[in-house]
């Protein structure tokens, strides 16, 4: 009897419709129509946004409830972000030899294609073409992605509710003035879930700041002109501080007897200086002799572990456009292959990813108390974390492998 009684106030709960969850998004529906009127109006208008302009804007505009990280009206925002995940996934995984191969392939067949447009634009910004194109092909597959969503559901929804609502209304705001502009139509502005729009992936305020029509046409248009595309990244690049005439960086081989602790931005010093104390390029070639007494910095994403490098300004340039050092380091060595047919990093990437965020941490806080600079207490190794960990690692008279690994837990 008691299995019946159960079974039966089952399935008439199956049966019984969800008017509470109906209800609920009826009603923060009309509290963002609500909101759009009340609370971004206002602020448009101040920002120079014409009443008609904003109307039209948000005439079919409506909530997507799909998106992630949303924190409807009544609820709360999600915690901290869970320290018992792994810090990364193997570095390996990002550099897939097939996909690199395929867009390097398609990106020297493109080069031969576009070869006018980005002879104008290496001389206009002084980016390579080989780096726009690469930079073209990882975040849209050279135009070929589908973009799907329509920004300015996106973006309203994330500025109505999402984690970060302010960040998203200064970029709402900034739409606005692009679809004043008329650059665009809005049905034809479109983007992915986080707002970044087109080909090049442009925020809207990334938009008003770099997009360029190189095409002539009259428009900035990131959508369907390729001229435009690959202007607007140029002249971000260029806008960034895109060093004219030099490399990103070279695969190198550092001495045992070298410390890899010597890593960052803040550390450069001559490249030539770097040579000096036995680091050479992994190719067996020199270094080149127009880069010889230009800045360099030691970079090792995975400490020993992996991969070493002495990269230029321009390999920070890159970063800007994402702020990872496998993204640039993917970005140049694609770069690499379409200009000049290069290949795979030759360092392989060992056994690293495995460590917990939680002992990562554990690990900073450690160094910290210790008096050492790890930056950002997080979780996840960045340089000054790295450089901090085969500092201490060589005053404890212990091989610095300038990476967090299980075996120095305890030990920390």
């Amino acid at each position: 009897m008691k299995f019946i009684a159960s079974w039966v106030i089952a399935a008439i709960l199956a049966l019984t419709p969800l008017p509470a969850l109906a209800a609920s998004k009826a009603e923060t529906e009309a509290q963002f129509r609500q909101w759009l009127q009340q609370s971004l109006w206002p602020e448009a208008q101040k920002a120079g946004i014409s009443a008609a302009a904003f109307k039209a804007a948000f005439a079919d505009v409506k909530l997507n409830w799909d998106l992630p990280d949303l924190v409807p009206p009544g609820t709360k925002p999600p915690g901290e972000q869970k320290q018992s995940q792994a810090e990364f996934s193997s570095p390996g995984a990002y550099f897939s030899e097939k996909r690199l191969q395929d867009l390097a392939a398609t990106g020297r067949s493109l080069a031969k294609t576009h070869a006018a447009t980005l002879r104008r634009i290496e001389k206009a910004y002084g980016v390579p073409g080989s780096v726009v194109l690469a930079i073209w092909g990882r975040e849209s597959g050279f135009g070929r992605a589908k973009i799907p969503h329509p920004v300015m559901d996106v973006l309203a929804t994330k500025a109505f509710m999402s984690t970060r609502p302010e960040l998203f209304r200064k970029e709402l705001i900034a739409a606005l003035h692009i679809l004043e502009s008329g650059d665009v139509r809005e049905a034809d502005m479109r983007g992915s879930w986080a707002g970044a729009m087109g080909q090049p992936q442009f925020l809207p305020s990334s938009f008003l700041q770099f997009a360029v029509d190189f095409d002539g046409d009259g428009r900035r248009d990131i959508w369907s002109s390729v001229p435009d595309v690959l202007g607007s990244i140029a002249h971000y690049l260029s806008k960034k501080g895109w060093q004219r005439g030099r490399d990103w960086g070279f695969e190198v081989s550092i001495p045992e007897n070298v410390s890899c602790a010597q890593e960052g931005p803040d550390l450069a010093k001559p490249i030539s200086a770097w040579a000096k104390t036995g680091i050479t390029r992994i190719s067996g070639k020199a270094f080149p002799s127009s880069e010889a007494s230009a800045s360099g910095m030691m970079l090792v994403p995975a400490g020993r572990h992996g991969p070493e490098f002495i990269v230029t300004p321009n390999f920070y340039v890159i970063k800007e456009y994402n702020n990872s050092d496998l993204y640039a380091l993917f970005i140049g060595n694609l770069s690499d292959r379409i200009s000049s047919g290069g290949g795979a990093f030759r360092g392989s990437w060992g056994d690293v990813g495995k460590m917990l965020r939680s002992d990562v941490l554990k690990m900073q806080k450690s160094l910290q108390a210790k008096g050492y600079d790890v930056g950002k207490a997080d979780g996840l190794a960045g340089y000054k974390t790295r450089r901090s960990l085969g500092d201490w690692q060589a005053k404890s008279g212990l091989a610095a492998t300038c990476f967090p690994d299980a075996s120095l837990k305890a030990k920390l």
